[in-house]
């Protein structure tokens, strides 16, 4: 199981929303979780190889990667947020032309930044290597999801900051928990235990304790 809105702790343990949101799902079918981090780049081979069972890692549910794997869920809802640096004053999409922007290689957001006019793409393997170079000016703004860049803010106290882009809040995607295609008792157990903890309140008391408030 792989994770993307986690934090390694202070005894080297990967803990966080999707961590315990797999953790819950594993203590329901019966099984103890064994949680790995890769990167997002080569995530979906790995599910694929076999090296994991399921990605449950804030991954967009899409067209495209529904052709290779099949997801449980969604079990919440993101956007794409443009994140800068606390003393940048850059308020509009025009404010970033000629700038240089991260983002995660093999990422949606990837593809949409490709798009856009007068930016330069760098590409980088996680949000963690983002905001450090974010943060030391090696790149001027970077596009990910919106909860896990605000919910990183607030858990490292980085002083990087969501720009307010209504133009692009449109952006909104249903996140899932990717398994290997071909698994239909596994995504029907899953579902099971993901729904039933949205019903019985277990959800809405993760998301509370990892986010703030429920983000389903």
């Amino acid at each position: 199981m792989s994770g993307g809105l986690n934090f390694i702790n202070e005894k080297n343990e990967v803990v966080g929303f999707d961590a315990e949101i797999g953790r819950e799902i594993g203590r329901r079918l019966g099984v103890e979780p064994v949680i790995v981090t890769t990167a997002w780049d080569g995530i979906l081979a790995g599910l694929l190889a076999n090296k994991y069972d399921t990605i449950c890692g804030s991954m967009t549910i899409t067209a495209k990667r529904q052709e290779v794997v099949d997801f449980v869920g969604p079990y919440y809802r993101s956007g794409r947020g443009i994140f800068i640096r606390q003393e940048d004053t850059a308020k509009t999409m025009a404010d970033l032309q000629g700038k240089t922007i991260g983002v995660t290689l093999g990422e949606t957001h990837e593809k949409w930044a490709r798009t856009q006019p007068g930016w330069k793409i760098q590409t980088y393997k996680g949000l963690p290597e983002l905001l450090l170079e974010l943060e030391n000016k090696r790149i001027d703004a970077i596009v990910i999801d919106s909860i896990p860049g605000l919910l990183a803010i607030k858990q490292t106290g980085k002083p990087i900051k969501k720009m307010e882009l209504p133009e692009i809040e449109g952006g909104d995607v249903n996140v899932g928990i990717a398994i290997r295609k071909n698994n239909p008792q596994l995504q029907a157990a899953m579902q099971k235990a993901l729904d039933e903890m949205m019903a019985d309140g277990t959800y809405t008391k993760i998301s509370n304790e990892w986010i703030g408030y429920d983000i389903r």
